[in-house]
């Protein structure tokens, strides 16, 4: 095992929609099969007061854990609430998306079951006409 890997010294990407004005995230990955795990992926993200993550589905099995802030987790059957604290499983293929209504970052960690993942986005297109984005070893 190397040493344990911080959030402060994650390489970040910021992210914002090219197609919504309300779609912003900033997120990097702690770990992925082949980097630092063998069979699953770690990300960590977080959207900024009144913005959201974005609908999408993602290619593998999600657990997202909230470390801080509050805000919806929108899915076909309505919003609920989250908060720092709650933990989400998303199976592969559900629509989500995660909107921030408090007025600090929503902070989550996502770990995913699978060596590597994409997520595939509903609106969305992020800068460089991304559709889809994945980790780094897909």
């Amino acid at each position: 095992m190397d040493a344990p890997l911080n959030i402060d010294d994650l390489e970040t990407a910021d992210l914002e929609s090219t197609s919504t004005d309300d779609a912003e995230w900033i997120g990097g990955y702690f770990a992925y099969g082949g980097n630092g795990a063998d069979k699953s992926v770690v990300i960590y993200f977080a959207v900024p007061p009144g913005k959201r993550l974005g609908r999408h589905t993602d290619t593998a099995e999600e657990t997202q854990y909230i470390l801080a802030g509050s805000g919806q987790i929108l899915l076909d059957d309505g919003p609920k609430p989250i908060k720092a604290g709650d933990v989400i499983v998303l199976t592969e293929g559900t629509r989500h998306d995660l909107h921030n209504t408090g007025d600090e970052d929503l902070r989550v960690i996502g770990f995913f079951a699978a060596p590597k993942v994409s997520q595939l986005w509903t609106d969305e297109v992020w800068p460089g006409d991304l559709k889809v984005t994945s980790s780094p070893n897909s």
